[in-house]
């Protein structure tokens, strides 16, 4: 990967009957893992749907590892698909996820941790510049979960960038170097777990899930400007 950011928005929008992304501005360097907070309905969806350019943008700009969001063929190669080849790397992944057994299986068969971990498998198979994994830890048991987020820790440590939409909020405190809070379509804060706890200090011990709970309550919020704001 090059040294341009990861991940890069700039106005992002994107309007059905209603507006559900608006002005998404992003800038996520490589090694990051970015939580992408928000509760159900605040865009997350959306924005996960154009920077995979399974859907256009109505206004704004978008770039995954260089090439535009607009282009699926030129981005699809940075993002986590299924390549027809690399047996090694599927072996070693299977392995990882306590799937070797079961490798001869129909998928229709597994139990919904295991679906889990092979959608996994296939997001990490080609060894992609941007890892986008939607609630990776969702239905698996703890010692999978594990993997997971030693996985997730392993990956930014080689320089790739994961990104990171959950409603988990342990899971990013524990995990992410930088997180961003969508409420309404709109990026209502963003910056390092510590320090939105200390702008945000609702208490004592004020945690990131406080912070969630103060910024996506109607009226509670100034929409940031930039990652510093």
């Amino acid at each position: 990967m090059n040294e341009q950011a990861a991940i890069t928005t700039d106005g992002l929008t994107k309007t059905w009957d209603t507006t559900a992304v608006s002005d998404l501005n992003l800038s996520i360097p490589n090694g990051s893992i970015y939580g992408f907070l928000g509760p159900n309905g605040a865009g997350k969806t959306t924005t996960i749907q154009m920077l995979t350019a399974l859907t256009k943008p109505t206004n704004g700009t978008g770039r995954i590892a260089g090439p535009p969001i607009t282009d699926r063929n030129a981005v699809i190669p940075h993002i986590g698909y299924l390549p027809s080849e690399i047996e090694d790397r599927i072996e070693e992944l299977l392995h990882r996820f306590d799937l070797i057994e079961d490798a001869d299986s129909r998928i229709s068969t597994y139990s919904k941790g295991m679906k889990q971990k092979t959608g996994l498998i296939q997001a990490l198979l080609h060894n992609p510049d941007v890892i986008i994994l939607d609630e990776p830890t969702s239905g698996l048991d703890p010692r999978a979960a594990r993997a997971v987020r030693d996985t997730i820790t392993e990956l930014a440590a080689n320089d790739t960038n994961v990104f990171l939409p959950t409603q988990i909020l342990p899971v990013v405190s524990k995990l992410a170097t930088e997180v961003g809070i969508l409420y309404d379509g709109e990026l209502v804060a963003e910056g390092p777990p510590e320090m939105l706890i200390e702008r945000w200090e609702t208490g004592e011990e004020s945690t990131l899930e406080d912070v969630f709970l103060e910024v996506t309550t109607d009226g509670s919020y100034d929409v940031v400007e930039s990652p510093e704001s």
